[in-house]
C-alpha cells in the first residue's frame, strides 16, 4: 500500500463527528479555536497514530513535538499489545468464568457460572451462601452491565431474579470482596482496586505500571463509571499524585470521605506485586496483561485480568504535569 492510499485509508476511517466533538469540548480549557484543535487532532493522529481520546485525556494541545513522542497512543498501544500477546489465548482473560478458573487460588472467592442450563438448586445455594453478590456479563470492560445485588434483592423469589439475571446477559455471579478497612475509608461505595501491569519484555520482565482507581459513589471504581485514578510508586505502593478522572477533575482529597489521596499507602503492596508477577508467568503467550488486584484483610486477591491494557488512564495529564508520557517506562522492557 502506498504512502497515499494509507493516508487516505486513515482518513476515512476517523470519526469527525467525535473529533469536532471533542474539539468543541477543549476550546475553553486549550485557548484555541475549534478549527485549530481539529487540525491540531489531525496532524496528532497522523504523526503520533493518537485517537482523540488520547488528545483529549493527555491534553496533547499543550504539549510540544518532544513532548508528544513520549505518549503511548491508541495505534501504538494496539501494536504492543499484537506483538505481546497471542490472540489465541486472550480468551483466557476475556471469559471471566475462565479468567476465574484458571487463577482460582489468586480469585480466592465464591463464584457461580450462569446459562440456562444453570440448575435452580444450585443456584440457590449460591445465593444462600453468599448474601451479598456481585453479577457481571461473561465478558466486557469499563464496568459496563455489573450490578451489586443483596439478599433483599431475591428472598423468597429466587427463580425470578435467575431469569432477570439471564434475560440481563449476566453470565458470573461472584461472592462481594470486602476490601481493607484503609482502601475503605478511602471510598466504601466500590472495591477500589489496584491496576498492576506486567510486560514479559525482551529487555526486562517485571511491572510496567501501576495505579489505583477509586469510585466516587457508584458500585464501580471505573473511570468510565465516574471514579478516579492515581499513580502508584512502583517501590513503596505510595500514591504518587492527585486523584483524576476521565474530565480532567483533580482531587487532592476524596471528595466524599475527605480522605487524603497523594501519599496514600495500598496495603499488601509487596504481595500484591509478587501475585501479579508470579501469575504472569502461567501464560507465557500472554507477555503484557494489566491485572486488577483488590486488597483485603488477609491480602491481595485477582478481581479479573485485562488481555487489553488501557494506555490512557496511565497518561492523564495531571499525573504527568511535566507532560512526559509512559514511553520511557516501556522501552525499559521492550524496543519501541
Amino acid at each position: 500500500m502506498s504512502k497515499f492510499s494509507f493516508f487516505l485509508k486513515r482518513l476515512v476511517r476517523m470519526d469527525w463527528k467525535a473529533m469536532w466533538k471533542t474539539a468543541g469540548m477543549l476550546r475553553k480549557p486549550s485557548g484555541k479555536s475549534r478549527l485549530w484543535l481539529l487540525a491540531d487532532m489531525l496532524r496528532c493522529a497522523l504523526k503520533y497514530n493518537a485517537g482523540y481520546v488520547d488528545y483529549k485525556i493527555a491534553q496533547m494541545y499543550r504539549l510540544n513535538d518532544a513532548q508528544r513522542k513520549t505518549q503511548i497512543t491508541r495505534g501504538l498501544s494496539n501494536q504492543i499489545v499484537r506483538r505481546m500477546n497471542d490472540k489465541a489465548y486472550w480468551y483466557l482473560f476475556d471469559d471471566k468464568a475462565t479468567f476465574n478458573e484458571l487463577f482460582k487460588e489468586e480469585v480466592g472467592r465464591g463464584w457461580m457460572k450462569l446459562s440456562p442450563a444453570t440448575d435452580p438448586e444450585a443456584f440457590k445455594a449460591f445465593l444462600a451462601a453468599h448474601p451479598d453478590i456481585i453479577a457481571k456479563p461473561l465478558e466486557g470492560s469499563s464496568g459496563v452491565g455489573i450490578a451489586r445485588y443483596t439478599q433483599d434483592d431475591w428472598q423468597g423469589r429466587e427463580d425470578d431474579f435467575l431469569k432477570e439475571l439471564l434475560d440481563g446477559q449476566i453470565g458470573i455471579i461472584e461472592e462481594r470482596v470486602i476490601q481493607h478497612p484503609r482502601l475503605m475509608a478511602l471510598c466504601p461505595t466500590s472495591v477500589n482496586t489496584i491496576r498492576i501491569a506486567t510486560l514479559l519484555g525482551d529487555k526486562k520482565q517485571g511491572i510496567v505500571y501501576a495505579f489505583l482507581r477509586i469510585g466516587n459513589g457508584k458500585v464501580m471504581d471505573n473511570v468510565d463509571q465516574g471514579g478516579m485514578a492515581a499513580r502508584v510508586d512502583l517501590e513503596s505502593g505510595k500514591l504518587l499524585t492527585v486523584g483524576a478522572d476521565k474530565q480532567g477533575n483533580t482531587f487532592t482529597k476524596h471528595p466524599m470521605t475527605g480522605t487524603p489521596i497523594v501519599g496514600f499507602t495500598i496495603p499488601y503492596w509487596e504481595e500484591a506485586k509478587a501475585m501479579c508477577l508470579e501469575a504472569a508467568k502461567k501464560v507465557p503467550q500472554m507477555r503484557f496483561v494489566a491485572w486488577d488486584v483488590a486488597v483485603t484483610e488477609k491480602g491481595p486477591v485477582f478481581i479479573e485480568g485485562n488481555s487489553f491494557p488501557s494506555h490512557a488512564v496511565p497518561q492523564f495529564a495531571a499525573h504527568y504535569p511535566d507532560g512526559i508520557g509512559i514511553m520511557r517506562e516501556f522501552r525499559e522492557f521492550i524496543d519501541i
